[in-house]
């Protein structure tokens, strides 16, 4: 088996991966990885933008208050302080490194900020709509010039090694991870001082979901088998319009939409929001969620509307181009049609327990952006504030790793090779396809926006029978790609599952009908450790 050795290994290429690997490369030689394309990533999608505090009208206290009372009770005030003071900052080196933020026409010193869901003012700094996707490419660029980073497309982490489960005396540490070469088909390993994961989320844990393909929630799933705390996971925030159409594949449209003066109506035209919440459309978005819900299911209806059909063509195609290009694919004019829409599983407010440096309960393995759950979220997430929080959490993560020291690399510690002496290939590929499908149909119909006890036991159970099939099936064939990500999205849709149980009252974006109101009281977050499982396929002699 091929071992390589770096300094660091970062897992995963979006915002938090890219800007911790170019960070770390200050300091020495960095290895990142991605799954997929290294462009494939939650950040690669997002088309609202970034939440910052930088327009001389606004403050960092209206911001605090904004995300405090969205996160319901439930938020670090620590680490929301450091997080968005953190952000103007940031959002100065990422203009360094060549992103160019929408500037007011006209006016090319200021802003062209957004407004969106929970914001009391305007303070989204965007790219157009795909303000991800710019980041991505730019950031992309970064990496590719810098010697001292080793990008490596197509390779999927497995589990991370500690010396606690090879059975090495002294506190255990994390030395680097197993991957799966997917072109080769073959596992390596590589060693590492420190392994940050910043894999993104778990949005494919349900049937329908803005994410794309990628969000497996590998990292939280590796992270709680190596025997991390994991928080929160029960605050899974879905967004509330995600394009409504048999041909369109988990298309988002932004909530800036919404900012801009879009508004909700059902399929008689009425703008029902406002019977949910004053604030209307912008309310926040498990209000607005909730309220989808609700609507559809009382109506019989099978989608909601958002209509913006006040604003001119010009307008929608200046400031949403990537949106009004699409929505027209699918012979849909934002200027004078209603815009089918549903709600989506879209982002995990919980994670891998960390601080605002990323540090996690493990030496050796830090945690940085939507896997990680560091406080500043609470119960429901402020739209715009993740791209905020990767970008930070980056920094401060790669400046906490320096003021400590760098480990020495653990070259003297053999990673063991990979055991595949006695799996055979797979002839049952209809197994993995039909146990992916039913993971995530247990999760929306049971685990979904509403929640009730029954559902959540139903769920349980069936996800604990799949979870022990996939075990199986894992230690008796060649490990896939399909495979390793089924593994993940059980072991996240239990862990989900079980927060969800501990909740005994309905907060932020948990509700259930057996507890509707939230209880009274200091709210306390829920958080499940297990013993370290760590990976299970190496020698017998571990």
């Amino acid at each position: 088996m091929k071992t390589l050795d770096a300094d660091y290994l970062v897992i995963g290429t979006g915002l938090a991966g890219l800007m911790s690997a170019l960070n770390l490369s200050k300091q020495g030689h960095v290895i990142i990885v991605s799954k997929k394309d290294s462009s494939e990533s939650n950040t690669n999608y997002a088309q609202g933008g970034i939440a910052c505090p930088i327009d001389p009208d606004d403050t960092l206290e209206s911001h605090v208050a904004d995300t405090l009372g969205v996160g319901r009770g439930l938020c670090n005030e620590s680490a929301v302080r450091t997080i968005l003071s953190g952000g103007p900052e940031q959002i100065r080196e990422l203009e360094r490194l060549g992103i160019s933020f929408a500037r007011r026409p006209a006016k090319e010193n200021e802003y062209d900020l957004g407004q969106e869901g929970g914001h009391s003012r305007r303070r989204v700094l965007h790219a157009g709509d795909i303000t991800g996707h710019e980041v991505i490419k730019v950031l992309l660029q970064a990496v590719a010039d810098d010697p001292r980073i080793t990008l490596m497309e197509n390779c999927m982490a497995v589990d991370l090694v500690t010396t606690g489960w090879l059975k090495i005396s002294g506190e255990s540490r994390c030395i680097g991870a197993y991957l799966l070469d997917r072109a080769k088909q073959a596992i390596f390993a590589v060693r590492a001082s420190c392994t940050v994961l910043a894999t993104g989320g778990a949005g494919k844990v349900y049937l329908y979901t803005s994410n794309p393909d990628t969000a497996t929630g590998d990292g939280i799933a590796m992270a709680w088998r190596a025997g991390l705390p994991v928080k929160n996971m029960e605050f899974v925030q879905f967004h509330p319009t995600c394009l409504y159409h048999p041909d369109a594949k988990s298309f988002l449209i932004s909530e800036a939409v919404r900012g801009e003066g879009a508004v909700l109506v059902n399929a008689a035209g009425e703008d029902f929001m406002r019977m949910y919440d004053e604030r209307g459309a912008l309310a926040p978005r498990d209000v607005v969620a909730r309220a989808i819900d609700h609507e559809i299911k009382k109506r019989g209806d099978a989608c909601v509307y958002l209509d913006i059909t006040h604003k001119s063509r010009e307008f929608l195609e200046q400031r949403f181009p990537n949106i009004y290009a699409t929505c027209r694919t699918y012979g849909i004019d934002m200027a004078t049609d209603l815009i089918p829409v549903v709600p989506a599983a879209h982002y995990c407010c919980g994670g891998v327990e960390t601080d605002v440096d990323g540090v996690t309960a493990l030496d050796g393995v830090y945690a940085v952006g939507e896997v990680a759950c560091t406080g500043l979220h609470g119960a429901n997430r402020l739209a715009s504030n993740s791209l905020l929080e990767a970008l930070v959490c980056a920094y401060n993560c790669a400046t906490h790793i320096a003021g400590h020291g760098q480990a020495a690399k653990p070259t003297d510690i053999e990673i063991p090779p990979w055991k595949d002496s006695d799996v055979v290939p797979s002839d049952e590929a209809v197994v993995v396809e039909h146990n992916w499908n039913e993971v995530r149909t247990c999760m929306w119909d049971y685990v979904g926006i509403v929640r009730t006890n029954k559902r959540l036991e139903r769920a349980a159970r069936r996800v604990a029978t799949l979870q022990d099939e996939i075990e199986q099936y894992y230690l008796d064939y060649d490990v896939t790609t399909d495979v390793l990500e089924l593994r993940n999205i059980a072991a996240v849709a239990g862990l989900i599952i079980r927060s969800a149980e501990q909740r005994k009252e309905s907060r932020g974006l948990h509700y259930t009908l057996d507890y509707p109101e939230p209880s009274a009281g200091i709210p306390v977050e829920t958080s499940i450790v297990d013993k370290p499982g760590g990976t299970v396929r190496p020698p017998d002699s571990f």
